[in-house]
């Protein structure tokens, strides 16, 4: 135990070398030139002060005022841009002024349905698939062709069927989410021990109480892997198909403040994107262990 505990603690120390070097890196990247300044806007032209504002450049203002040498963020401005953001989450000045605690939410919410609706199909199916060769060999050319197809590539279809922007992300949550949980839910079903499957069979348990009382706590950990790994892929997805189809969500943001010209924006949005991902994934490692039994 203390061993791991120790572990534990070299390893955080080394964690935090790294986030600091690299903070340094990005400082010195990104520190303005001594003595340099922006050209003044006075004497541009409408099409360079564009172009400088394209390069993250604020044409008139002072050097290191707005960006560093090279146009990026420095790591004041986005700390700066940080506390910004945490301190109002929740605010709502209209279509395309939200707080990012309502985009997160809108986001997870979209994600939240569609993977529950996988799972209600995904899970039931997966059974009867690990549970009948007959039923396996009659999908499995099915699950074949479909597994392969990107989500986004239904994306389209879904647009034009349902012709709802909001319920199209969540198919595509779905669509994406579905194919995991299917295939590791039959796995882990066909994968249980025939001993106990025979065991169940002399005491002459039902059929139903067999599939909850035995195959399910055996293929749970199994089942939890695959819901892992869609929900995983799942919050990918949504940030790529919330780009496509506008309106609200994280992946908007990000794309609405890249039109917007904020770097600083963006970078923002994308340690929120992997710092949520970082916790769903920590809450399915979590229910995994959970479930996982150790003979």
């Amino acid at each position: 135990m203390d061993g791991t505990r120790s572990l534990d603690l070299r390893a955080g120390l080394l964690s935090a070398l790294i986030l600091a070097l690299l903070l340094g890196v990005w400082q010195l990247a990104t520190r303005p030139a001594a003595g340099s300044a922006a050209a003044p806007a006075a004497t541009m032209t409408p099409e360079q002060i564009e172009y400088a504002r394209l390069l993250g450049k604020e044409p008139g203002a002072e050097a290191g005022s707005t960006a560093g040498r090279s146009g990026f963020p420095t790591p004041a401005q986005l700390g700066s841009k940080m506390t910004e953001h945490l301190s109002r989450p929740f605010y709502d000045n209209g279509p395309n002024d939200k707080g990012i605690g309502l985009q997160l939410a809108y986001s997870l919410g979209r994600v939240g349905l569609g993977f529950a609706l996988a799972a209600l199909v995904a899970i039931p199916l997966g059974f009867l698939i690990g549970m009948s060769p007959l039923v396996y060999r009659a999908l499995d050319p099915f699950i074949q062709v479909l597994k392969p197809i990107s989500p986004l590539a239904w994306m389209p279809l879904a647009l034009y069927t349902i012709k709802d922007s909001s319920i199209s992300g969540i198919f595509v949550i779905f669509i994406c989410s579905v194919w995991p949980m299917l295939i590791n839910t039959a796995f882990g079903v066909a994968g249980v021990r025939r001993e106990w499957l025979n065991v169940a069979r002399t005491l002459e348990v039902s059929p139903l109480r067999k599939a909850f009382e035995v195959i399910l706590p055996a293929a749970a950990p199994t089942i939890l892997t695959g819901m892992r790994i869609s929900m995983g892929i799942a919050w990918l997805v949504i940030v790529a198909a919330e780009m496509l189809v506008g309106g609200t969500g994280i992946g908007y943001f990000v794309w609405n403040e890249w039109n917007n010209l904020s770097l600083t924006n963006v970078i923002f949005a994308i340690l929120v994107i992997g710092v949520v991902g970082m916790l769903l994934d920590l809450l399915f490692a979590r229910a995994q262990k959970a479930v996982t039994y150790v003979d």
